[in-house]
Order: C-alpha cells, then sequence, then structure tokens
C-alpha cells in the first residue's frame, strides 16, 4: 500500500524530535533498542509468516538468516552502546601545550534507509539498529516487492518505537522517487546498481551522504580437495550458501564455482548428491520461491539461450506460474553469456573449469570486484594470493555467507558491489560524525607563530614540524644561528 499522508509534516516532526535533543540520550536510544527486541520476539510468527508469504521461506531459514542474527545484533549493540557513545581522547601538538582534546560521537540527524526485497527484515532493521544506536531519527522505506513483510514492518514498529523519531513509508517507485527528493542527513540504500544510481544523483543536489550495499558476481574457488571429508562439507556449504538462502536471491550468494577441469567431474557428481539429499525429489517443496514473475522470466532467459541451455548438467526446469526455479547446474556457459555477466540472483549455478586453481585469480581480477570472494582449499600458498592480489568486500575461506551474521566484521562492498560498512559498531559508526573537540587554556602562547615573519621564526617552524624540540630551544636562545 502507497504511503497517503504528508510527507513534508511527517519529516518536519522526524526533525524536531531531533533538535529536542532526545535521540542524544542513551536513555533513550537503550529503550529503543529493547523495543526493537520485544518486536522481534513476540511478533516473531507474524514475521515468519510474512517470509513464507513473500519468497516461499521455511520458517528455520527464515529465523537462522533474518530474526535470529536481528536478536543478535540489538542485543550487541545494547551491550556495547555506552562504549560507543563515549568520547575519545585525541592528542595535540606540543606547540598547544597546555591543551586536550577528544573526538565526540554525535549522530547525523534525521536518516532514510531504502531497504531491499530478498531479506525484507534483515536489511531494513539490521541499518536501523545502528541508526538508532548512534541517536538518529529515520524514515526506513521497506520494499514494496515483498509487501507482506512490509506491511509487517509497517503494522508493528509504530506500535513499538517511538513515531516521533521512527517511521515506516510504505509505496513504490513514485514514494522513493518523493523520499529522495528531500533532504537527508544520510542515506543507506540496498538494491541493485541501477537503482543506486538514481539514489547518488538525488542525493548530489543536497550534498548527502550515501551508503550503498549492492552485490556483484560472488565467485567460489574450490580447489582438489584430498579427504573425503573436506570435499562433503565443503560442497554442503556451497548448496546452502546458493540453493539454501533466498534460493540464491542473495547479494553474498555464490554467483559461480571456478574448479580445475580435473576434478570439475568429480565436483559436480558430489553437488548433484548433496542437492537431492539436502532438497529432496521434490526442490519445489524446499527451495524458497522466486519473488515474482518479471524475475523469474529474467531467469527463465538466462537459461533459454542456446549456448547456455547446452551447458546444463543438473536441473533447467522452472514452472513461472508456481514462481518456481529448479537448482541448476551448468558446466562451461560463454563467458560472455548474460549469466556470466549479470549477477544471478537466483538457483543457477555455473562452474567454470580453469587449467590450474592459481588461474582463477586472473580470472576475478578480470572481472568487477565482488561484494565476497570464497575459497574452499586448504593450500596456504592459495589463500594468501587471494588475500594480496585480489580486491572484495570481503575474502571467505572454506565457508560462505558466514560474514554476514559477524559483529565483529564490517560488511560491505568496494567498487561496483557497493560502500559503505555496517554491522555491530560498524553500524553505529555508519551513522555517527565522529566531532573533534580541542581545549587549550590562556596561561602560555608562543610568539613565533604569529608576524612579522623572519629566519629565525621559519627555523623554529622546520625544528617543529621535525620534532627537534631541542634545537628550538637553541635557536630561541640564540645558541643555534637561524
Amino acid at each position: 500500500m502507497d504511503y497517503t499522508g504528508n510527507l513534508e509534516s511527517e519529516l518536519k516532526e522526524l526533525k524536531n524530535t531531533f533538535n529536542t535533543g532526545i535521540t542524544k540520550q542513551e536513555s533513550w536510544r537503550r529503550s529503543q533498542l529493547k523495543a526493537l527486541l520485544s518486536l522481534l520476539e513476540e511478533k516473531e510468527g507474524d514475521i515468519l509468516k510474512a517470509l513464507e508469504q513473500d519468497l516461499g521461506k521455511h520458517r528455520v531459514e527464515s529465523f537462522r538468516d533474518e530474526v535470529g542474527p536481528l536478536i543478535k545484533s540489538v542485543n550487541y549493540a545494547l551491550k556495547w552502546l555506552k562504549q560507543w557513545m563515549s568520547s575519545k581522547k585525541a592528542d595535540l601538538p606540543v606547540a598547544a601545550f597546555p591543551s586536550r582534546a577528544e573526538l565526540v560521537p554525535e549522530p547525523l540527524g534525521v536518516i532514510l534507509v531504502i531497504s531491499c526485497w530478498n531479506f525484507p527484515f534483515g536489511v531494513s532493521l539490521e541499518p536501523l539498529i545502528g541508526a538508532i544506536a548512534a541517536g538518529n531519527t529515520v524514515v526506513l522505506k521497506p520494499s514494496e516487492l515483498a509487501p507482506a513483510s512490509s506491511s509487517v514492518l509497517a503494522n508493528t514498529i509504530h506500535t513499538y518505537l517511538d513515531n516521533k523519531a521512527i517511521k515506516v513509508i510504505q509505496g513504490g517507485p513514485s514514494i522513493g522517487e518523493k523520499l529522495l527528493q528531500q533532504k537527508w542527513d544520510k542515506i543507506f540504500f540496498t538494491g541493485s546498481a541501477k537503482v543506486a544510481r538514481i539514489v547518488m544523483t538525488a542525493a548530489a543536489i543536497n550534498l548527502t551522504p550515501v551508503a550503498v550495499e549492492l552485490g556483484g558476481k560472488c565467485p567460489a574457488i574450490v580447489d582438489s580437495l584430498s579427504s573425503s571429508w573436506d570435499k562433503e562439507i565443503a560442497t554442503k556449504r556451497i548448496l546452502a550458501a546458493k540453493f539454501g538462502t533466498c534460493a540464491g536471491q542473495a547479494c553474498i550468494a555464490i554467483d559461480y564455482i571456478l574448479v580445475e577441469k580435473k576434478f570439475s567431474t568429480t565436483l559436480v557428481k558430489l553437488l548433484k548428491a548433496y542437492i537431492l539429499s539436502m532438497f529432496g525429489e521434490i526442490p519445489k517443496e524446499s527451495v524458497g520461491r522466486i519473488i515474482n514473475k518479471n524475475h523469474c522470466s529474467r531467469l527463465r532467459k538466462l537459461l533459454d539461450e542456446p549456448s547456455v541451455k547446452a551447458t546444463i548438467v543438473h536441473g533447467g526446469s522452472y514452472d513461472e506460474d508456481a514462481l518456481f526455479m529448479e537448482p541448476t547446474l551448468l558446466v562451461d556457459p560463454p563467458l560472455k553469456s548474460e549469466i556470466m555477466t549479470e549477477e544471478i540472483f537466483g538457483p543457477l549455478l555455473p562452474i567454470i573449469t580453469v587449467e590450474k586453481i592459481e588461474d582463477s585469480i586472473e580470472f576475478i581480477k578480470s572481472r568487477p570486484r565482488a561484494l565476497a570472494i570464497y575459497a574452499f582449499t586448504n593450500n596456504e600458498t592459495l589463500k594468501k594470493k587471494l588475500a594480496s592480489e585480489t580486491s572484495s568486500g570481503s575474502v571467505i575461506f572454506n565457508d560462505a555467507i558466514i560474514q554476514y551474521i559477524a559483529d565483529s566484521l564490517p560488511f560491505g562492498g568496494v567498487g561496483e558491489s557497493g560502500f559503505g560498512r555496517y554491522h555491530g559498531k560498524f553500524s553505529f559508526d555508519m551513522f555517527t560524525h565522529e566531532k573533534p573537540v580541542a581545549r587549550r587554556s590562556f596561561l602560555t602562547d608562543f610568539w613565533f607563530r604569529y608576524p612579522p615573519w623572519n629566519d629565525q621564526k621559519l627555523q623554529i617552524f622546520k625544528s617543529a614540524y621535525r620534532f627537534n624540540y631541542f634545537e628550538i630551544i637553541l635557536i630561541i636562545l640564540g645558541l643555534k644561528k637561524s
């Protein structure tokens, strides 16, 4: 349902609330975080039901990927809030003696959060946690493509949180456009690169800072693992990170695999076997749905390209009316085909073979920087080369997607995969200005800092910037020529 209220009056209320200073108080921040925790715990059933309606997610998957991580994040913020809010001492030059300085974290003001449909609660509430902890007022615009989830957010947040400081505004592109026409203190956007360009263009008019969480084609390098145990675990983790996470509709899902040609047949056999054991004879009953017919049609077109269709080794069926696409494996589709040049965002998994596993590094470097690189290997040399020679939002060895639930690690991209970092303390920092505050006494002053200038003062400054204070004393006493 599109928003029908008075947008200008709503934003004015948010600004007025912020200007009262109430959101800067630790007590207000704690009360809102605790209220959000209550929402997650008391409305868990509504959240899980909405995710099933929008995306066909099993309640276990929904709790694992959205409700659970959010509860953890709120508790983490409550635990560390006082420390995050505290000022930090900073040093000033000796020339400013006696003096002291500190870095004081202050909220930015009124924040706009535009979230995506694939994790409609996670990518809405995770940045909201940071914005609240930092003391801001917030407008959240959830995605209209997940209407049940958007409705739950709109109908619950205003009953739990301070409605004068935190608002949910529902609607489609027209509402999004109206929101972008307003002046914000920061915009946080999760979605596609195409829409991100629109957001940034609008933000530039008011010089509004923007953080964008995008995606990209996240590769997984699979080495020729020696033990059967390692092969089994790697295979299950790959499948869970692709087909078992929102049917592959995730920015950090594995987009394609790079593997040595000599190991590819073995890998395909393992993947086929574990697809069957994990998702059953009828995967339609256990794999999540595609979000809508447009996206289902987009995925179908990727597969129906003749040169791509010929490379399918498992799956390939789909039911657009049921919004279902079977977990599909492809071996060596053309590198210039759309399935290898565009982010897939669905349950299609290309497997690209290379002569030797080290070739995968050059392959990755030749393409836009990904949100994440995954590598399943015990080769320490390969690990070092991947970490040092590639650029991505993150690098994960021998697992996938675990970085998303880590409060101690920043989550975000680089280059075309986005910019800005959040989760844990990084979410707090995202919506905070760390303001330098310096204090100095009138007790002392230094005559050489003022005009008129002469060579003696020049030498004093040169010595000062080299931290040679003994030399300064000699110059002042006339014991060293300037």
